[in-house]
Order: C-alpha cells, then structure tokens, then sequence
C-alpha cells in the first residue's frame, strides 16, 4: 500500500483504525530492511579484516624466516661452488671430508656493520610479532597495531642498511681474499634484499589495520 501522505488518506475519508496496521507494517519492514543492510555490511567488512589479519600474521611469519635465513647461512659472496662467504664465515668445501670447513671472517667495521644491523632487523621483527599477540588479546576493539607496525618497519630499514652496506663496501668487507671479480654475490644478499619491502609493507599494514572482535 502505498501513501502519499497521513493527511491526505484521512482526507480521502479512510479511516485512520485502518490505515496505522499498513503504517506499522511499512515502519517494520524499512527498519528489518536498514538491519540487514547494515549487518551485512558489518559481517562484511569483519571478514575482510579476519583475512586480512591471517594474511599479514603469514607475512610476517614468513618474512622472519627469510631474513633469519639470510642473516646465519653461508653465501653472502661465493667465490665457487666449493668456497662462500658469509657475515661470520669464510667455508670452503673439503671434498676428502665431503663437508664445509669454516672458519670465522676478518672483522672489520663494515663487516661489524652489517652483522649488528642484521642481528637488530631479527630482533626487531621478532618483538614485533610479540608485540602483535599481545596486542591481539589485551588491546581494545578498534585499536590501531601502531607499535607492531613501526617494530617491523624498523626491522626494514636495518636490513635496507644491512644490505646497502654490504653492496657498496664488499671489497673492504673481503679485503683478505681474492679479487672479487672471481667471484659473485650469494643468494642471501638477495634474500636480504628481498625482506626489505616485504619488511616496511607489513609494517605500513599494521599501522592501518584495525582490531576487531
């Protein structure tokens, strides 16, 4: 039924018992009708954001374990498939033992450099997650991960040093070895490399993600 205003239907001579049961009956079925709009748009962007939290929780889970890996093993530079360098070591591959034998790297400033910036971006990525769970269970509905995030962005920034570092002074780096146009950079520098945007993207994510219930 429709109704193009109060007065005018109770001018038309209906009877106003019989007009509020169809009034009541619009007023109920526009407020269901804005409840289920709203819920659905509230369930919605709930689920967005469970997605979205199991999505950068993987990240960030997933980034650690690459730059853990690029920070311990051995091949930051490798001077053949039998001999590598890495921040701690210099290995080579005994082929009358069949294993590597390593022994520790000259240090020198730029090594000291490099190994403590990379310590810092382990150690802050791994506070970060910290943070992050005990943010998850302690921090109120609608909180920002503001702390998580800027801990994994400055994780980032240290392994963007790290690995700048290693790549402008490499040869002060390995200033006791061979010429290093014998050899080449190994696939930690990548990885290191690699978890620099994985690093500050995760972070800038934390920063703008929302706690919900």
């Amino acid at each position: 039924m429709a109704f193009k205003g109060l007065p005018s239907v109770l001018a038309a001579g209906v009877e106003p018992a019989a007009v509020y049961p169809a009034l009541q009956e619009a007023c109920w079925w526009h407020s269901f009708c804005c409840w289920f709009v709203s819920s659905q748009k509230s369930e919605g962007l709930s689920s967005t954001m469970a997605y979205l939290l199991m999505f950068v929780t993987l990240l960030h889970l997933i980034t650690l374990a690459v730059l853990f890996i690029a920070t311990m093993e051995k091949s930051w530079w490798v001077w053949s498939s039998t001999e590598s360098s890495d921040l701690w070591y210099n290995c080579r591959f005994d082929n009358e033992k069949e294993a590597w034998s390593c022994e520790s790297s000259k240090e020198t400033e730029w090594l000291q450099a490099v190994q403590v910036l990379m310590v810092l971006s382990v150690v802050f990525s791994c506070i970060s997650f910290l943070i992050f769970l005990g943010q998850l269970f302690t921090m109120s509905k609608g909180g920002l991960f503001y702390l998580t995030g800027v801990c994994q962005a400055f994780a980032g920034v240290t392994t963007f040093t790290a690995a700048l570092i290693y790549t402008l002074h490499n040869k002060e780096i390995l200033e006791d070895s061979r010429e290093l146009n014998t050899g080449y950079f190994g696939f930690c520098f990548f990885l290191a490399w690699v978890c620099v945007p994985l690093l500050i993207w995760s972070g800038i994510m934390y920063i703008h993600l929302r706690k919900r219930e």
